[in-house]
């Protein structure tokens, strides 16, 4: 196992400093005063719209002239397609990103917007990884990986970091982490740094339902694959089926377990969030907020519920929030 240490995650955030968005821990009202106090750590607000422009910087800003020369290839469902081709922007490269068809409209034309080249695919049908490869193989690109590589996770860890050093300006101890989770680089990331500064604090990631392969994996000891094929989800941002060789090592370390949540929590988490803290939150972002405002979670004096995007449509945000019953 490749070890990552809270040293990389600080090496990380010195080169991310002058580009990357210090976000905002806000103090939410859900009105829940049986769960103590709930900090929002606002990925929302970051460049590119969601955490993932934290590991694409610090993987693709220490690539070699030749490689960064080459360009860069990447798949995801949006936002870390969005992070790559803005990184890519930035760094003066090439950007070919692999998206599913259904993607959100917002997410593909903010790739391009980036000067990317999209290729679209059928994520029931064909294969992402071998689409990018191929790639690859054939421009002698380099790969971005999503989640499983240890400069995306010491990028993503930075988040971490930066809630560790906003508690200890309040002089606080959090009891409880949530971290939405897919392939597992966000919140294997931020574990290290959560637990290196608070090591009695749990931290639990949490998925949408059908698709809660890290919870599984976790309570069986070894990776597992999704098994719900005809499934699907709001949170497109969460549907990887199976976790991470380097993440999944991370995470039986330092996490205690996996929560899921249902398509509705996350609406309602979603419109609650607007409503009562005027934040605007992707689904895949709102799936921590739904454990807590759903009871999920376990009761802490003090919860963090890391939101990891805020990237959705105008006319699909609307159609969400209105639809959701309280």
């Amino acid at each position: 196992m490749i070890d990552i240490t809270i040293s990389d995650i600080e090496d990380a955030a010195l080169r991310l400093e002058k580009l990357v968005v210090r976000t905002p821990l806000h103090e939410a009202n859900f009105g829940l005063s049986s769960y103590g106090r709930v900090f929002l750590k606002l990925e929302t607000n970051q460049v590119t719209g969601s955490f993932k422009f934290r590991g694409a910087y610090n993987m693709i800003s220490q690539l070699d002239e030749a490689s960064l020369r080459a360009g860069v290839v990447a798949y995801s469902s949006g936002n870390h397609a969005q992070a790559v081709a803005c990184v890519a922007k930035i760094l003066g490269t090439k950007a070919v990103i692999v998206m599913p068809s259904d993607s959100p409209k917002k997410k593909l034309e903010a790739t391009k917007g980036y000067d990317a080249e999209v290729i679209v695919y059928d994520r029931w049908k064909e294969s992402r990884e071998e689409i990018a490869i191929q790639v690859v193989n054939e421009r002698n690109m380099t790969l971005v990986p999503p989640f499983d590589n240890p400069m995306v996770i010491s990028g993503q860890g930075t988040a971490g970091l930066e809630i560790v050093q906003d508690l200890n300006t309040l002089n606080i101890k959090p009891d409880l982490v949530l971290v939405p989770a897919s392939g597992g680089g966000l919140v294997s990331g931020v574990s290290i740094a959560i637990k290196n500064a608070f090591p009695n604090c749990a931290i639990f990631c949490v998925e949408p339902e059908h698709f809660d392969d890290i919870r599984l994996s976790l309570s069986n000891g070894e990776r597992l694959t999704n098994q719900a094929p005809k499934q699907n989800s709001i949170c497109d941002a969460l549907l990887v089926p199976t976790p991470g060789e380097l993440t999944f090592e991370i995470m039986r370390k330092f996490v205690e377990g996996g929560l899921t949540v249902t398509d509705a929590a996350v609406i309602r988490a979603m419109r609650r969030c607007w409503l009562e803290n005027r934040i605007i939150l992707e689904p895949g972002g709102a799936v921590a907020v739904a454990a807590i405002i759903e009871k999920i979670a376990p009761k802490a004096a003090v919860t963090v519920a890391l939101c990891s995007g805020g990237n959705i449509d105008e006319e699909n945000f609307k159609r969400l929030i209105n639809g959701a019953k309280s």
